[in-house]
């Protein structure tokens, strides 16, 4: 499995009730096609509005480590821990898992 062809999604339910989206994958390009990227990036979205994007050092084969940083954002997207923004999901991009 691949996070071109199958981003991982989930939902995370907020403190406040409000619910977000989130989507890990290769993100769409226009000028590049698909299978040529590799690059794996963290997408938010509540209420069909795009609210935040990050890229991530995970590669497009990565798919059970995408799964573990999709589960540690909601995490802390639910307890309140993180705020749906790029600067709150930024840290836990940055690092090999």
């Amino acid at each position: 499995m691949s996070l071109r062809g199958e981003p991982l999604e989930a939902d995370a339910q907020l403190p406040d009730g409000r619910t977000v989206h989130l989507r890990i994958g290769v993100p769409e390009d226009g000028y590049i096609k698909k299978r040529d990227l590799d690059t794996v990036a963290i997408e938010l979205s509540a209420r069909g509005e795009h609210i935040a994007a990050v890229n991530t050092l995970l590669d497009a084969d990565e798919s059970s480590e995408a799964l573990g940083l999709l589960r540690e954002i909601v995490a802390g997207l639910e307890s309140g821990e993180l705020a749906p923004t790029a600067a709150a999901i930024e840290s836990l991009t940055d690092r090999l898992r």
